[in-house]
């Protein structure tokens, strides 16, 4: 086996633990609006799920560990897919919050900083600030 493939098959565990994250936003509430059915199809596509994998992920999402990348930047961009899952169907309750809080200290934001970090993550997506603009102000956020 090829370094390559070991690559592959690491950052495609990392896609569907990420999926599974959010998939885990969605059902929080019991409930998968259409517009979080739409998304949830978009970001399967946009991280190669396959739809067999989709199908298992959507049963039982509690399978798949978070598994985070080791870029800071991707790991943002991962709070950034989370957030707007979040807030897709304009419905939050408080456990989502506290998912969105469990996921964000998965994805190595200290424990301290959480809280204000992902109110500024829900605060951004809101003004749909793009990922650019998203990822260096979580950054700014973060080091205060």
């Amino acid at each position: 086996m090829a370094i390559s493939d070991l690559y592959s098959s690491g950052k495609h565990k990392q896609e569907i633990g990420h999926f599974a994250s959010i998939v885990k936003v969605a059902k929080a509430d019991e409930i998968i609006t259409e517009c979080e059915q739409k998304l949830l199809d978009k970001t399967a596509r946009n991280l190669n799920i396959s739809e067999i994998e989709y199908k298992a992920i959507l049963k039982n999402p509690e399978k798949y560990p978070v598994n985070p990348p080791a870029s800071y930047d991707e790991r943002i961009e991962r709070l950034h897919r989370i957030t707007r899952m979040l807030l897709v169907d304009s419905v939050t309750n408080k456990e989502q919050i506290v998912l969105m809080h469990k996921i964000a200290v998965a994805l190595h934001i200290p424990s301290e900083n959480v809280e204000k970090v992902c109110n500024e993550a829900i605060n951004l997506v809101m003004k749909k600030t793009d990922l650019d603009i998203f990822i260096a102000a979580i950054k700014k956020i973060n080091t205060l």
